[in-house]
């Protein structure tokens, strides 16, 4: 005698609903074969060398970007080793002037400039550390972003420039010329100002509290620039 069949029992509809979703969504995803640590994955292409300057202009652009007194925590590329990349301010940037991109980075970092005639350049994004502009014709510039930590500024010309986010920490901007000028978050830590003047200037209201702060803006120049004592 065979034993009594048993009824196989029958399970809820929606676990059926859900057992049938699940084997869907398995057979549908993609197999990827596991990677074997002794096989040898493809290198990565290498960028083009203009494309990876472009991307390391943004990147220090961006970086330039945030300001503040932290200079030394700003870590800048090597300097370029273009003879001719001190002859390029006298051409400036041609792109993004605005916010300082551009396809490559111009490296002015210890380039002497005094006396020269650089008006209505752009120098947007420009690293100018330890440039020596004495003198120097800066008048309708355009310097947004740029990095001038330790420059020397004494007696040079801004008359209508604009200077937007450009460090000044430790540079020397003895009887500059800012008239006219539109100035807005820049930083001067340690900047000498002694007989920098900024009549008619239009200053940013925290520009003005940074330049207050700061003990070498002595005199007239205080009233110029908006300093309530």
């Amino acid at each position: 005698r065979h034993p009594p069949l048993r009824a196989t029992p029958r399970l809820p509809a929606r676990n059926m609903a859900t057992i049938f979703a699940t084997r869907v969504a398995v057979s549908a995803r993609p197999l990827t074969r596991a990677s074997s640590s002794s096989e040898e994955k493809p290198a990565a292409a290498p960028l083009p060398k203009r494309a990876l300057s472009g991307l390391v202009a943004a990147s220090l652009s961006a970086t330039l970007a945030l300001g503040g007194p932290a200079h030394a925590e700003i870590r800048l590329p090597p300097i370029d080793q273009d003879p001719d990349r001190c002859e390029r301010a006298f051409v400036g940037n041609t792109i993004g002037q605005a916010n300082a991109v551009s396809d490559r980075i111009l490296d002015l970092r210890k380039c002497t400039y005094d006396g020269k005639d650089l008006s209505t350049k752009t120098l947007s994004g420009a690293l100018m550390v330890d440039a020596s502009f004495k003198g120097a014709n800066l008048t309708e510039v355009v310097m947004s972003k740029a990095y001038a930590l330790n420059a020397d500024f004494t007696g040079a010309d801004f008359t209508n420039a604009v200077v937007d986010r450009v460090t000044f920490d430790d540079a020397n901007l003895t009887n500059a010329n800012f008239r006219n000028a539109v100035i807005t978050g820049a930083t001067y830590e340690n900047t000498v100002l002694t007989g920098a003047t900024f009549e008619e200037a239009l200053i940013g209201k925290e520009d003005v509290k940074r330049l207050c702060e700061n003990p070498t803006l002595v005199g007239d120049t205080r009233y110029e620039v908006g300093c309530k004592n």
